[in-house]
């Protein structure tokens, strides 16, 4: 006769896991990557088709004019932008620094609050305030 052992969880449960700043940074990256792809072949897309003549060219001009185009190309920019302060946040880590606990809550609260403001940053350099 087999015994069972306990049925004890191997890895926390959804209920007790406490939430960090590490993994939604992690996850978040992971997300803006699968956002990234997708961007860039709309934009790939996009280059195409105003090759393809002016018709186009004002069809494409009117979605970014529009407020949703407008609202697709700020998350963009936003994506973009975290991705990037990510990515510097992981190759420090590949260096060796950064794996406090501290350290991993400032520097993945700066890659969050500096994507905000990066984004801000480029939105008013495309707007001409600097």
């Amino acid at each position: 006769m087999i015994f069972m052992e306990d049925k004890k969880p191997l890895s926390p449960h959804i209920q007790i896991y406490r939430w960090h700043i590490s993994s939604l940074v992690s996850i978040s990256h992971r997300i803006t990557g699968i956002i990234n792809i997708i961007a860039i072949t709309f934009i790939c897309i996009w280059s195409g088709w105003l090759i393809l003549g002016e018709a186009n060219y004002t069809l494409i001009n009117f979605f970014l004019n529009s407020i949703f185009g407008k609202f697709v190309v700020l998350g963009i920019v936003w994506s973009f932008s975290f991705q990037v302060l990510s990515e510097i946040r992981h190759l420090i880590m590949d260096m060796g620094y950064g794996f406090e606990l501290q350290t991993t809550r400032i520097t993945g609260l700066l890659v969050i609050f500096g994507s905000f403001l990066l984004t801000v940053a480029i939105y008013l350099i495309g707007r001409n305030f600097f």
